[in-house]
């Protein structure tokens, strides 16, 4: 059985006149946070990554979230490099991104987030009104990328995407609009496909910025054996071999020169 690991991001404020309880503490809010707990533990290959699990106490408001030992423990290094560095440009995008929605959440709210895990004698990061834990400027420039997986889902309510399952970035939805959908007379969903699209990358790190995706072309990706076309291209090599001496022609490639 996986072992276990807690992290604890306790909120200290008001709400009106009162100080900050679970009875108080709005649903929104609770909302918010959870959409950037992901990525502050899992900011990459979210699909396999081990339960999340949630409580809310008492003690101002504290959430606890529990899941992998290991994830904990990374977390915890990071709240560690974060606190003697005292800035987050060094932290992967998405990850950086949680850490900013919460500072912002702390100056609109007037908001004290004290961030720890369970650990023993672990680091708590405290992110205050008067803390500034946004990224410095970033030279992001335009760029092309491909992408390769397997086509999910497509649609949206607000915004048409499509979703693809990457082995190497992980699930990645990208912005298409709504008349490419529309011209698409067959199923799209479980092929795979090569993605051909536009978006952000750093020019420091390279790092793409996944959130900037837009679609520019829809690959028909379907490698297959074909054993004609092998043969094909086998006799075409042994037409144009003919009356010539492979060892020779190989030492003459080499200059002479023996391996």
């Amino acid at each position: 059985m996986e072992k276990i690991g807690g992290i604890e991001i306790r909120v200290v404020g008001k709400s009106g006149n009162l100080n900050l309880s679970p009875d108080n503490y709005d649903i929104k809010q609770i909302a918010y946070l959870l959409q950037n707990v992901e990525d502050l533990l899992y900011p990459t290959h979210k699909k396999d990554r081990p339960i999340i699990t949630y409580d809310i106490q008492e003690g101002s408001v504290r959430h606890i979230f529990k899941t992998s030992i290991q994830a904990v423990i990374g977390f915890s290094a990071l709240l560690s490099q974060i606190q003697s560095q005292n800035n987050i440009d060094f932290l992967e995008l998405r990850t950086a991104r949680a850490i900013e929605e919460i500072q912002k959440i702390s100056r609109q709210k007037n908001y004290e987030f004290q961030i720890k895990t369970s650990l023993e004698k672990d680091a708590e990061l405290k992110i205050n009104p008067s803390t500034k834990f946004f990224r410095t400027e970033n030279t992001w420039v335009d760029a092309e990328f491909y992408f390769y997986g397997i086509l999910k889902d497509a649609g949206g309510k607000s915004k048409a995407n499509i979703h693809i399952d990457t082995s190497d970035y992980g699930y990645l939805s990208i912005e298409t609009g709504e008349e490419f959908l529309k011209e698409r007379e067959d199923n799209l969903l479980y092929k795979n496909y090569g993605v051909r699209a536009t978006g952000k990358q750093n020019m420091d790190t390279g790092e793409v910025d996944t959130k900037s995706l837009k679609l520019v072309e829809l690959i028909d990706y379907n490698p297959k054996f074909d054993n004609d076309y092998l043969k094909t291209l086998i006799n075409k090599a042994k037409n144009n071999w003919k009356g010539i001496d492979a060892d020779e022609w190989l030492l003459n490639m080499r200059g002479g020169y023996e391996a």
